[in-house]
């Protein structure tokens, strides 16, 4: 037997029976702790005063109810064995007491299959207290964040649903979901390690809690997002003052280890009825309104509107669009003159992609590059646009017509893959186009993430003959130091330099600085986005050696390219 020691409660047994059942259990190894009891009063008494591992009770006994003391100890909420010592052999006796919830019986005198039924009763007890334990463990581990003992996503769901009525009318607003995002955890997690940030997370969810009571819910999502339900609300009004609220608690520091740490938060909101009648849809509009503050200051808000539900729609369509084998034909290229301010003619031409989506129509880049590049797609779809800007480029080689190069543009992902070079020997080879006539363009602040890296790419693209441009130079990592090591031949100044040209005096002295920088390297500058006549006359004055933008042309099919072209050469382009 597993017990060394047991505490009974023994009722209804002669002082004689307890003596022999304690002689027994110690024969056996077992030390015996009990109280002997006679009435129900002090049965009660006992479970009052004392705990016990089990009762132990005799059907025979003149005077004594059985029954009475079974009804008893479940009253009490007693969860302990209830066993039955008897001499009664009667089954009909014994059967409704078992019925009603004793455990066991066993004929007196019989003590080791007593110690055995006290025995397997305890440890079923166990089975089912360690059973309820993680039954609770796994209950939290589901629905509450082990961080911040908040409720997680489902549990906010089930809650939610309760809380919001099902007779509210559009022109009432019941209630916001406030979808709240933290900034700069990110940087905290990579300078002073998660201990840091998991503190300031749990600070952040004390501060937020303070809004929680009968009428809000407060749920960690995951990582640095957090979600609160707030009803009982009778207009926009309060619930942009709540808004406010919850952005001025962000505002005083948190301090962890003696250091102050300084976040900002971001906030989408939805309001119900108006932006959706269940949990998901005002989550989803919450959600959707939160990534619009992305492009705003830190520390806003923004609430839900139907125009940013269009735009997460044809976003989603287009992403699900990207997930599918692309067909190429559907990426076509526009072409943007590069004039050379010496001669007033067209140079070049940037090839620009363009997607026809079967259902949305033409898609600029700014609508699907973003996303292709978070899915890998960019990978296809750049060397659908370098093969296809070769070929043109050879036609207008052949010809001798259009064009002496063309500028394909290289996004980060491009430039990180090893079968990048691969790919542009592949194109050059197919197509058959002298690499003197192809340009690559790439971001300054790409080429600066991993300088060594970029250099060892660039003298391979340079070995091959090709040219390189770097663009928004000035405007990024301002890579003077390392302009002298990187194999670039032109220089592109940035689009927010250009634009600064008529507002800004500094810009126009940045501009100047560039320009001679780029010359003593023997590297030739180009400006891009030229809208205005002014801008031009201070590039030519800066001795820029070649301009595209607006001012002379947007991008244009290969076949409207070449009339451009001819008009340079009678003198009535721009």
């Amino acid at each position: 037997m597993p017990y060394g020691k047991l505490r009974l409660l023994i009722a209804g047994h002669s002082k004689a029976d307890v003596e022999q059942l304690s002689a027994d259990f110690g024969r056996n190894g077992v030390q015996l702790i009990y109280q002997h009891v006679n009435s129900l009063s002090d049965i009660q008494s006992a479970l009052n005063t004392s705990s016990w591992d089990a009762i132990i009770t005799e059907h025979s006994m003149a005077g004594f109810d059985t029954m009475q003391a079974l009804d008893l100890m479940k009253a009490c909420h007693q969860t302990i064995p209830f066993i039955l010592y008897t001499a009664v052999t009667d089954e009909q006796a014994i059967l409704p007491l078992l019925h009603n919830g004793a455990n066991g019986c066993v004929t007196k005198g019989h003590s080791m299959q007593l110690m055995l039924a006290i025995s397997r009763e305890l440890e079923y007890l166990d089975l089912k207290r360690r059973k309820r334990q993680a039954d609770s463990h796994i209950y939290r581990m589901t629905y509450y964040d082990e961080l911040t003992g908040l409720p997680k996503h489902n549990l906010f769901r089930e809650k939610a649903v309760s809380l919001l009525p099902d007779n509210a009318i559009n022109g009432d607003m019941i209630a916001a979901v406030y979808f709240i995002d933290v900034n700069r955890l990110s940087r905290i997690n990579s300078k002073y390690g998660y201990s840091i940030s998991d503190n300031l997370i749990q600070q952040l969810a004390s501060r937020l809690s303070i809004y929680s009571d009968k009428t809000g819910i407060l749920a960690r999502i995951e990582g640095s997002n957090f979600v609160f339900l707030k009803t009982g609300l009778t207009g926009a009004d309060q619930a942009q003052i709540l808004a406010n609220q919850l952005l001025k608690l962000a505002t005083a520091p948190f301090i962890i280890n003696n250091l102050e740490f300084y976040i900002t938060l971001n906030i989408g909101i939805s309001l119900y009825p108006r932006d959706g009648r269940d949990i998901e849809t005002l989550l989803a509009n919450a959600e959707n309104a939160l990534f619009s503050t992305k492009r705003s200051w830190p520390n806003t808000y923004k609430f839900y509107t139907a125009e940013m539900g269009e735009a997460l729609s044809q976003k989603t369509r287009i992403e699900q669009s990207l997930q599918h084998t692309l067909n190429d034909r559907e990426f076509i290229l526009h072409y943007q003159p590069i004039i050379d301010l010496k001669t007033d003619s067209i140079v070049g031409a940037e090839a620009l992609v363009r997607w026809q989506h079967p259902e949305l129509g033409l898609l600029s880049p700014d609508k699907f590059v973003s996303l292709a590049t978070e899915s890998g797609s960019i990978i296809k779809i750049g060397k659908r646009v370098l093969h296809e800007a070769c070929r043109q480029a050879k036609c207008w080689q052949d010809s001798n017509h259009g064009p002496a190069f063309v500028t394909v543009n290289i996004s980060a992902i491009e430039l990180d893959q090893l079968q990048l070079i691969k790919h542009v020997a592949e194109a050059l080879q197919i197509t058959g186009l002298d690499p003197a006539r192809l340009e690559l363009e790439i971001s300054e602040s790409v080429l600066m993430q991993d300088i060594d890296g970029s250099i060892r790419i660039l003298n391979k693209l340079k070995e091959m003959g090709i040219r390189v441009v770097m663009d928004n130079f000035g405007t990024g990592y301002s890579s003077l130091n390392y302009l002298r090591r990187l194999p670039v031949d032109t220089i592109k100044i940035g689009q927010p330099l250009v634009q600064d040209i008529a507002s800004q005096s500094d810009t126009s002295v940045i501009i100047t600085a560039i320009v001679t920088l780029a010359r003593n390297l023997g590297m030739q500058i180009r400006a891009g986005n030229v809208q205005s006549r002014t801008q031009l006359d201070f590039l030519q004055k800066a001795n820029c050696h070649h301009v595209q933008g607006f001012l002379f042309s947007p991008p244009v099919s290969a076949e409207n390219l070449l009339p451009l072209i001819e008009q340079c050469k009678t003198g009535t382009f721009a």
